[in-house]
């Protein structure tokens, strides 16, 4: 596609996408540092976005289907992928093909995947316990019935017993420690034979809580991207994600001047106002419509009326006129915009905004610096 077509650019920092690795690796050493890549990659794309992690040291993924995993073991032959959303019924033979390892959240798929084994030969397989967070895994009496019921794992090796927190962006949160002592207590009642077993507990947020959480696998996502790991903390990671749009038109007004759908901006005085090339088409939420702020050479400029299917208003008056020009770019998301920032204006999350971008941008990846 070439650039000059779109009315947007997307560029994708792999470079820092690996230096958010390699920090986050360090961190929690010696617990391994895998990757959680589900959505294609959090909307970035898992065709770049998977070898460069690999690149950067990075030998586990996880994904939520086997769908992501089957398009990331043609990618990378040797990683360990690993299914968060489970084993889908009657799909056992996809995931022994693409060599693909099911997380066990319920004693329903513990038998299948066992009987499946019965029939092929010992499987792996990641058993996870709900320890308050209430959406996948065993919860305690399941746990009792599985520890009654040993034999059910017999044919399978149970690489990781893993669980996820709810609040670990916010540190001083209560349900962090429960979920940290109840996650002691359900692995002191699973079978003997698990006992042993490795522990998976920590996504991003949790890297950042304290060593108690690392165990000996940490699955950061969010923050390999860019996002901040803890709320109301500065955020430690790189920048990946950089979002421009392309000014259509610049206009000057008077006062009294309503502007986009709706008229639910009116100017105050005599402005100059910029159209830009996305809109809530391209992921760009409506939401954000007199709320958010984009950004020319640093200077932050507001979004005004509401955002429209294709284009975005901007109040550029405190921009000199030679910077604002008609195929000119403003930042939407970077360089000087925030993903956290956006995310807040729209009123969600940064995981949302990202998984939302659109088909429509030019996208670029920056490759590494030797």
């Amino acid at each position: 596609m070439d650039p000059v077509l779109v009315g947007a650019h997307l560029t994708i920092d792999l470079g820092a996408l690996q230096d958010n690795y390699r920090l986050l690796a360090q961190k929690a050493a010696p617990a391994i540092c895998a990757a959680s890549v589900k959505a294609n990659a959090y909307g970035l794309g898992i065709e770049k976005v998977g070898p460069a992690l690999a690149d950067a040291g990075c030998q586990h993924f996880f994904v939520a289907l086997p769908t992501e995993g089957i398009d990331l073991r043609k990618l990378l032959p040797d990683a360990k992928i690993y299914v968060l959303g489970g084993l889908l019924k009657e799909a056992e033979k996809y995931y022994l093909e693409h060599n693909l390892i099911p997380v066990l959240n319920h004693l329903q798929e513990i038998e299948m995947w066992a009987d499946y084994a019965n029939e092929v030969g010992p499987l792996s397989a990641v058993l996870h316990v709900d320890t308050g967070i209430t959406r996948l895994g065993l919860l305690e009496n399941e746990i009792r019935s599985l520890a009654a019921t040993p034999s059910l794992l017999d044919s399978l090796k149970i690489e990781y017993v893993m669980s996820h927190l709810a609040c670990a962006d916010d540190r001083t949160h209560p349900l962090n420690q429960q979920q940290l002592e109840k996650l002691h207590y359900f692995k002191g009642l699973l079978p003997e034979k698990l006992q042993e077993t490795p522990i998976s507990f920590a996504n991003s947020a949790g890297i950042f809580l304290s060593k108690d959480y690392h165990f000996d696998m940490v699955r950061p996502g969010i923050a390999l991207f860019g996002g901040n790991p803890m709320s109301a903390e500065d955020n430690p990671m790189k920048e990946v994600v950089h979002l421009q749009g392309k000014i259509l038109q610049v206009q000057d007004v008077d006062s009294e001047i309503h502007v986009g759908y709706g008229a639910t901006y009116r100017t105050q005085e005599v402005s100059r106002i910029a159209t830009v090339s996305v809109g809530y088409a391209d992921g760009y939420f409506r939401s954000l419509g007199n709320r958010a702020e984009c950004a020319i050479k640093q200077n932050k400029v507001p979004v005004i009326g509401r955002v429209s299917m294709d284009i975005i208003t901007i109040d550029v008056s405190t921009v000199a006129k030679e910077d604002c020009q008609p195929g000119d770019f403003v930042d939407l998301i970077g360089n000087g915009v925030t993903l956290d920032e956006v995310a807040a204006h729209a009123e969600t999350i940064p995981y949302e905004i990202l998984t939302s971008l659109g088909n429509r941008y030019y996208r670029e990846y920056l490759e590494p610096v030797a």
